[in-house]
């Protein structure tokens, strides 16, 4: 019999893996076959080991030569079904199965393949049209490319998922189409190969046939409102496309578009020295246009030359991280970069002037228009990515501190200080050595010039270049050197936060919880760790502490029962202006409604446990084991005092502090915190401790109680930190709580909460079924099987139950579902701040199961 249930479990899970595969098949079976097809057609005609060729592509490829003069018409449509190279075969199934499978969900397989042939086919069909016209005008572009030949399935994969957007919600369908278009427009305007073009179109006759299927023009239009951190990630973007495009361009050493000058720069055969001094003659005012030239594409040689000429890029893109962040720095830099990009326009102008080939010599009119459009272009770019930035300024106000930006900026003066002195030193002790003949004056100039991007100063002189070996490599080297510490300033710069709010702020939300309450759980909102929102009226408030980027809060907003959506709503819009994801956690069910009405979602991350003490009897079989345990108490002997730290003797204090510091001794993880209270929290003069003395008058155990307002007077009690001596009575915990029940009963308290017991579920109760896991439920369940041996949750949630408690599900609500390992991995965070890297790791593991 067992080997047969061996044998069996292997064949199971066949049939698991099987069903699986099957389904995932029935879901996207046309992204899938398209996947296939891509492959036959690249095994038949080729082009899976290499290039089309000649034959390959006169007959299947689309292109102005095929489609239109040899009037093969169905290359519009073979030309999506056939890669052009082994890199596109790859590439073209992973988009197949990615790209294309999420449109198909989204559309139903007839319109996927309705949307994916339409628009591959407008977007070549428009574009070789578009070609072929401007050909005929002899337009730069256009003529450039009417030789091309186009094999590209992507055109109608893009074209299918724009289409699929207005099938979206808002907020997806915004970011999918920023996305994409950026992708598609850096490739159009720094590579202008005819498939980039084709992919524009393509996607936009998707915004087009999107709306026709959806009979809604109203996903044609841009929302007309979004967050801070929409706008901040558009920006981001934005800045990001304008970053990365010079390296498509210098990748793809193109001609074929204005914003490709830099790429001039880098001549293909190697230039020496030596060969220009033979060529030029030795005084410097006999050099020409010729020699200066190749002084210029010289100059502009090297590792330290290839390097500085992507500091621009590198500026951007971290310009643009800390955009999306909403750092004002970051805006300032953005900002800096294009200024300096505009001001050092013409000579890199002169740079493609001056290497670009015209016939015979002579600039024809058409040669200056197509001169102005580049001028334009250069121009125009930054001159745009400027006026974004100033109009968006209100959305990038995030500061970092005074000392913070003065340690930036003693940083990088010392820096340069110390790099241009070095060189300038090296220069003068070698100057007979650079060529043409320098003076200090033209060292001076030599050195402000290596801290600057070759194209952007290659062709302003005097332009010298060093002999001797230390000067050449310094003149290599202290540009990057520079620019590397500056970089690494700025983004520290840039990871400042805020610091916590001051002592007057804790006093006012004590003066809140005593006025409002703030539930059972409201007390923790004055923990150390914590942060406060205040409302603009100050009559709420609500506290949070920020973890990568997440604001999550401590329990209910504090505030009138009646302005709870209020306060969620104006603590939600703060967040968002800080650019954090806002996570209301340990919330109870009458603020729930509020969150579905946000359209956010929710789900239990634990269960409160609740005793009644009005009218409390420990009587009947169900508090037996609790009553057995008071009755041994009492009659081995034992007190209890129900008192403050405050007023503990000295030596009362000093066992408490031995007892804790024993219990978190023997912990495998270090102690908990977030919404588990250690001995900082019991310390607060409005908390009180319950304890038991044996006897001997030693101390047995210790728990402290979070007091529970609501009009100024104290209702109720919220149980936190429990901690028993080692040889204490067996059921010391159980004495101690049902006395300070019986206690809380006698003062009129109405409850007794034994707290909230993270990563715990109550009962099931008869013949009900548990919910479908879910990614948190997942991570849920891996931290309370790790915490358990060290943390015993699950046991201490069984303890609980034993006091016939009602529950309370607690519950965590947020905006963003695709934020939930961000939001797992701070809550991880939070409650264990010392966590270790590798537990960091599994819990992201778990997350993407």
């Amino acid at each position: 019999m067992a080997n047969d249930e061996v044998d069996a479990e292997p064949a199971g899970r066949l049939r698991t893996s099987a069903e699986t595969l099957g389904g995932f098949i029935r879901r996207i079976p046309f992204s899938i076959g398209l996947a296939v097809v891509l492959v036959v057609t690249s095994a038949i005609t080729g082009t899976m080991v290499g290039s089309a060729s000649g034959a390959t592509a006169d007959t299947w490829a689309a292109g102005v030569t095929t489609t239109v003069e040899a009037a093969k018409w169905w290359t519009v449509v073979t030309a999506l079904f056939i890669p052009f190279d082994p890199f596109q075969l790859v590439f073209g199934v992973l988009t197949a199965l990615l790209l294309l499978g999420v449109a198909e969900r989204r559309l139903g397989t007839w319109r996927a393949v309705l949307a994916f042939l339409v628009t591959g086919v407008v977007g070549i069909a428009l574009g070789t049209a578009l070609q072929w016209v401007g050909s005929l005008a002899g337009e730069w572009w256009a003529t450039g490319t009417a030789t091309d030949l186009t094999l590209d399935p992507l055109t109608g994969v893009v074209g299918a998922l724009i289409t699929a957007t207005a099938y979206m919600g808002v907020l997806w369908r915004r970011r999918i189409r920023i996305v994409t278009f950026a992708s598609i427009l850096v490739f159009v305007l720094y590579d202008g190969d005819s498939s980039n073009v084709y992919r524009l179109l393509a996607a936009v006759a998707g915004l087009l046939l999107g709306a026709a299927l959806t009979g809604d023009a109203s996903t044609l239009r841009p929302s007309r409102r979004s967050s801070h951190a929409e706008t901040r990630t558009l920006v981001a973007a934005v800045v990001a496309v304008t970053a990365v495009g010079p390296i498509v361009a210098l990748v793809n050493r193109t001609e074929l578009t204005p914003f490709s000058f830099g790429s001039y720069l880098y001549a293909d055969d190697p230039i020496d020295l030596d060969s220009v001094i033979s060529q030029c003659s030795a005084a410097a005012d006999a050099i020409g246009d010729e020699c200066l030239k190749q002084l210029a594409l010289l100059s502009a040689q090297g590792f330290g030359m290839f390097l500085l000429s992507f500091v621009p890029v590198l500026l951007l893109l971290v310009a643009a991280w800390g955009l999306r962040s909403g750092r004002r720095f970051a805006r300032w830099l953005a900002i800096a970069v294009n200024l300096s990009i505009l001001v050092f326009a013409r000579t890199a102008f002169e740079v493609t002037v001056t290497t670009a080939d015209v016939d015979d010599g002579t600039w024809s009119v058409f040669d200056i228009g197509e001169l102005i459009v580049w001028a334009l272009a250069v121009l125009a770019l930054p001159v745009a990515i400027i006026v974004l930035l100033t109009v968006t300024r209100r959305h990038f106000q995030l500061r970092a501190t005074r000392t913070a930006f003065a340690r930036f900026l003693v940083t990088v003066v010392a820096a340069f200080a110390v790099l241009a002195t070095t060189y300038f030193v090296i220069g003068l002790a070698t100057l007979g050595e650079y060529w043409p003949s320098a003076t200090p004056w033209d060292l001076l100039l030599d050195t402000i010039k290596r801290f600057v991007p070759p194209h952007f100063l290659a062709v302003v002189d005097p332009v010298v270049l060093p002999g001797h070996d230390l000067a050449s490599f310094a003149y290599q080297a202290v540009g990057p050197l520079f620019w590397g510490v500056f970089i690494t300033a700025a983004i520290l710069l840039m990871r400042r936060s805020r610091s916590e709010m001051g002592f007057a702020d804790r006093i006012h939300v004590r003066e809140l919880l005593r006025r409002h309450g703030g539930g059972t759980l409201g007390f923790m909102a004055t923990w150390p760790g914590n942060v406060y929102w205040f409302a603009p009226e100050g009559d709420a408030a609500v506290a949070y502490r920020v973890v990568n980027g997440v604001a999550i809060t401590m329990s209910d907003p504090i505030c009138a029962a009646g302005d709870t959506g209020r306060v969620i709503r104006g603590f939600a819009a703060f967040c968002d202006a800080n650019s954090w994801v806002p996570v209301f956690y340990s919330v109870h069910p009458h603020v729930l409604p509020v969150f579905e009405e946000l359209g956010w979602q929710h789900l239990s991350v634990g269960e409160e446990t609740l005793v009644r003490t009005a009218g409390l009897e420990l009587t009947g079989k169900p508090w037996q084991k609790v009553r057995q345990a008071l009755n041994r108490g009492i009659k081995e002997g034992m007190t209890t005092v129900w008192t403050s730290w405050d007023d503990l003797p000295l030596a009362t204090a000093a066992e408490i502090t031995a007892i804790s510091e024993e219990w978190v001794a023997e912990k495998e993880l270090p102690e908990m915190g977030f919404t588990l209270g250690g001995m900082a929290e019991l310390r607060d003069p409005d908390v009180r401790l319950m304890l038991a003395v044996g006897p001997d008058g030693r101390l047995q155990a210790v728990t402290s109680w979070l007091p529970v307002y609501r009009d100024g007077t104290v209702v109720g009690w919220t149980i936190d930190f429990m901690r028993r001596a080692d040889g204490s009575m067996n059921g010391i915990m159980e004495f101690l709580i049902a006395s300070a029940a019986l206690h809380m009963k006698e003062s009129g308290a109405e409850v007794l909460s034994l707290s909230g017991a993270p990563l715990a579920t109550k009962p099931l109760a008869e013949g009900e079924a548990p919910p479908e896991p879910t990614v948190m439920t997942r991570l849920l369940d891996f931290l309370a099987t790790t915490l358990e041996p060290a943390y015993g949750f699950s046991s201490l949630f069984r303890f609980k139950a034993k006091f016939n408690p009602e529950y309370e599900t607690i519950s965590m609500a947020y905006p963003d579902p695709f934020a939930l390992p961000t939001i797992g991995l701070a809550i991880g965070r939070a409650y264990l701040p010392e966590v270790s890297p590798a537990e960091a790791v599994a819990l992201v593991r778990t997350l993407t199961r």
